[in-house]
């Protein structure tokens, strides 16, 4: 595990992972999931919404920002541990607090456990330019031995 002051990839490293082992969710224009930054114990990173990313009634789809934080925390973690792509979500909570934008959404995620074998994470989802958080969201991963 990576006890340093820094993360062990940088946000060309992780764009670099995505795009090889999950080229799913490392589209270009329209549904790209962007890292913005990674940190120590923390990451940020954007998705470019549109219009396949909307519900009925205008506003940003839950399971589109349930994908944004669950991929924002595992980036997270990645950042600090390095690129073990068998790191998998074991659970994952959110809450749903305001109506978002249709703008791009915004995660800010930090951890808040980093162990041999459980990651604990939160992550707040914003509306590109909006002051207050639309989602609140915490999980856990189980990072392979």
């Amino acid at each position: 595990m990576n006890r340093h002051q820094s993360p062990v990839m940088s946000v060309d490293d992780m764009q670099q992972f995505l795009a090889a082992r999950f080229p799913q969710v490392n589209q270009q224009g329209e549904g790209a999931l962007i890292v913005e930054e990674v940190g120590l114990m923390s990451c940020r990173m954007r998705l470019i919404v549109g219009d396949r990313h909307l519900r009925p009634g205008g506003t940003v789809s839950g399971p589109t920002m349930f994908t944004l934080a669950d991929v924002a925390l595992y980036v997270a973690i990645l950042g600090q541990i390095g690129p073990v792509e068998l790191a998998v979500t074991t659970s994952f909570t959110i809450n749903f607090l305001r109506r978002p934008a249709q703008r791009d959404m915004i995660a800010q995620c930090r951890l808040l456990k980093l162990g041999r074998n459980l990651a604990v994470g939160e992550v707040a989802l914003f509306s590109e330019g909006g002051g207050e958080p639309v989602a609140h969201a915490t999980g856990t991963y189980a990072i392979p031995r």
